[in-house]
């Protein structure tokens, strides 16, 4: 089969701060074409790696070429080819939203004729009416995150780095990027870097997932081919109290391989699921106080790769566990 042409290559990168090494030798390889979705805890380096990537800061070792060019020797020839839209948008709140998607046409060469038209292709994905034309500053936070998306999109280019992009957005509004980005992909071929704090994005965009932690590339592949390294059911459960009297006794049942806890709710990987609800219900009744408020079954998710590997749930950036609650794509047995 014919080697797939490359958007993105990593080799070796590190970038370091001082004495703080936040990005710790990765080497990547995105295809052209493909969404690759960028996971990791806070702090682990992914805003780092993206923002080298996009030349915002140069590495301290190792190279990176972006659409053909050297990130470090090349900056403006990647510049000119990538769409960036980051965690902060760099919006003026003086300009309207027509004004601003228009200079950034100029910025990229484009005629005046042709940032009208782009202009008003555009329109449909920022959907906000009227406010288009008014201040940024008066804009909500998901109207501002529709706008930077609309921004990084006017020159067209051919690779988009979106940096949580949804964060903030409303449940409706998070669709409409979901499926712009889909559109964008599949109909323009466009390639899209997108590093996520929602697990359901990831798993619902990305054709391949890295899991970055302290610095490394920890994990690498498909949605499913991470979901199967975790060669176990997993069994949540929820109790109103005696957490660790129920650890101490679960961890004696034959199929259960691992516990970890996070605050009243135990996660359980175990070998053979259907097999194992039974008797940790059973040993579950035989804990005094334990009060089962909850007992599910289901299958591996991004959210337990993401545990296995970096030994903690991913979290928001609201601080708000998603993990236990994703769904997409699974199978669950629930008690009550």
């Amino acid at each position: 089969m014919e080697e797939l042409e490359t958007a993105i290559s990593a080799d070796g990168i590190v970038r370091s701060f001082g004495s703080n090494t936040a990005v710790d030798g990765v080497s990547l390889s995105v295809a052209r074409g493909e969404v690759y979705g960028f996971l990791g805890p806070n702090g682990a380096g992914k805003t780092t790696l993206t923002r080298v990537l996009c030349t915002l800061i140069t590495p301290s070792a190792g190279h990176a070429q972006v659409a053909g060019y050297d990130v470090a020797r090349e900056p403006d020839k990647v510049r000119l080819r990538i769409g960036v839209a980051l965690q902060d948008a760099a919006l003026d709140d003086r300009q309207s939203g027509t004004e601003m998607l228009a200079l950034q046409g100029r910025f990229y060469g484009l005629s005046a004729v042709a940032t009208r038209t782009r202009v008003a292709e555009l329109t449909d994905l920022i959907d906000i009416g009227d406010a288009l034309g008014q201040r940024i500053g008066t804009y909500s936070g998901g109207m501002k995150r529709r706008l930077d998306l609309a921004l990084a999109l006017v020159h067209d280019p051919e690779v988009l780095f979106l940096d949580e992009p949804t964060t903030g957005l409303d449940p409706v509004s998070r669709a409409r990027v979901w499926q712009e980005v889909r559109r964008l992909n599949v109909e323009l071929g466009m390639t899209v870097f997108l590093t996520t704090q929602y697990l359901e994005e990831a798993d619902e965009l990305a054709g391949r997932i890295g899991i970055i932690n302290k610095g490394k590339l920890v994990a690498e592949g498909t949605p499913s081919e991470l979901k199967r390294t975790i060669g176990t059911d997993v069994i949540i459960v929820r109790l109103g109290s005696a957490v660790n009297d129920a650890q101490t006794a679960l961890e004696k049942l034959e199929h259960v391989q691992r516990i970890d806890i996070s605050g009243t709710t135990l996660t359980l990987s175990v070998t053979d699921g259907p097999g194992s609800i039974s008797p940790v219900a059973v040993t579950l009744a035989s804990v005094p106080n334990a009060d089962v408020r909850e007992l599910t079954l289901r299958q591996p998710s991004l959210d337990d790769v993401f545990l296995s590997v970096t030994g903690e749930h991913i979290r928001r950036s609201d601080n708000s566990n998603i993990g236990t609650g994703s769904t997409v794509g699974q199978t669950e047995t629930r008690t009550t």
